[in-house]
C-alpha cells in the first residue's frame, strides 16, 4: 500500500515538473505567435501597398532604382525619358538590329507616371490639347461621351501600361504617321522582328479576339518578360475605387476600365 502511495506521489511530482513550465510559458508563446502573425500581416499589407503604388504609376521613375534614362539621341523629341532597365536593354538591341535594315526606331514616349498621365488626360478633357484638331468640350459637352472619346487612344491616369516602364511608343503616336510609306516600312519590320526581343504590339485591331478597349496602336509595344507579370498583378490588386484623382473620375464606373481597357489587349501579349 505504501509502495503504491509512493509511486503515485512520484508520478504527481514528475507531472508537476512537466506541467508547471508549460502553464507558465504557454501565454508567452501565444503572445509571441500573435506578434509574429501581426508582423506578417503588416509585411503583406506593406508589400501590397507598394505594388499598388507602382502599378498605378504613383512614383517618380527618374529616381526609381529599376529605371534608367534613355539617351537623348534615341528619343523623338530629345527629351528626358525613362524605362525599366530590362526594357531599355532589349529595346537597344532591337534598335541596333533594325539599323542593319536602315530602320531607325526612336522612342516617342516611354514611362509616364500618374501625374504625367493626369496632365495629358486633363488637357484633353479641358480642351487645352486638341483631339483630331478640335476642342473636346465643344464637340462633347456631354462629359460621359467626352470620357469615351478620350479613351479611344488615351488611358485614364492609373490605368496606363506606360506607368510600368515596360511599354514604349515608337517613332510616333498616331495612325497618320504609320499610314505613310516610312511608317509602313517601320511597322512591317516591327511586326516581323519585335517578338525576337520580347516586344509585342499591345493594341492590335479590335475584333473577335479583342472586342473592347483602345483602338489599334501600331506604335505601342510592350516588353513581355516584365509586362505579363504586371498585368496579372494589376488584375489581382487594383480595384475600380483605386482609379481616381483626375477630371471626369466620376464616370469611371461607367466603363469597367480594368476589364474593358487595361486587360483588353492583344492576346499574344498575355
Amino acid at each position: 500500500m505504501q509502495k503504491n502511495l509512493l509511486k503515485l506521489i512520484l508520478v504527481l511530482v514528475v507531472i508537476s515538473f512537466v506541467a508547471v513550465p508549460y502553464v507558465i510559458l504557454a501565454p508567452e508563446r501565444a503572445r509571441e505567435k500573435a506578434e509574429e502573425e501581426r508582423l506578417f500581416k503588416e509585411e503583406i499589407a506593406r508589400t501590397t501597398a507598394e505594388k499598388k503604388t507602382y502599378l498605378l504609376g504613383k512614383f517618380d521613375p527618374s529616381v526609381w532604382p529599376d529605371f534608367v534614362q534613355i539617351p537623348f539621341e534615341y528619343t523623338v523629341a530629345r527629351t528626358k525619358m525613362y524605362l525599366r532597365k530590362e526594357t531599355y536593354a532589349s529595346y537597344e538591341k532591337m534598335r541596333n538590329e533594325a539599323l542593319k535594315s536602315d530602320i531607325i526606331l526612336n522612342i516617342a514616349s516611354a514611362a509616364r507616371n500618374f501625374d504625367y498621365q493626369k496632365m495629358l488626360w486633363n488637357n484633353k478633357w479641358n480642351g487645352i490639347t486638341l483631339v483630331e484638331g478640335q476642342k473636346l468640350p465643344e464637340i462633347f459637352p456631354d462629359e460621359l461621351e467626352r470620357f469615351r472619346k478620350i479613351l479611344e487612344y488615351s488611358a485614364a491616369p492609373g490605368t496606363s501600361r506606360h506607368h510600368w516602364g515596360t511599354d514604349i511608343d515608337i517613332n510616333g503616336a498616331d495612325s497618320i504617321y504609320f499610314d505613310s510609306e516610312k511608317g509602313q516600312k517601320e511597322y512591317a519590320w516591327l511586326h516581323q522582328n519585335a517578338w525576337k526581343f520580347g516586344f509585342c504590339q499591345t493594341y492590335d485591331q479590335k475584333g473577335p479576339n479583342r472586342a473592347s478597349g483602345y483602338n489599334e496602336e501600331k506604335w505601342h509595344w510592350s516588353y513581355l518578360p516584365l509586362s505579363v507579370n504586371f498585368t496579372e498583378e494589376y488584375k489581382n490588386l487594383i480595384k475600380e475605387e483605386d482609379i481616381k484623382g483626375f477630371l471626369g473620375e466620376e464616370y469611371v464606373p461607367s466603363f469597367n476600365l480594368i476589364n474593358n481597357y487595361v486587360l483588353s489587349i492583344n492576346p499574344d501579349c498575355v
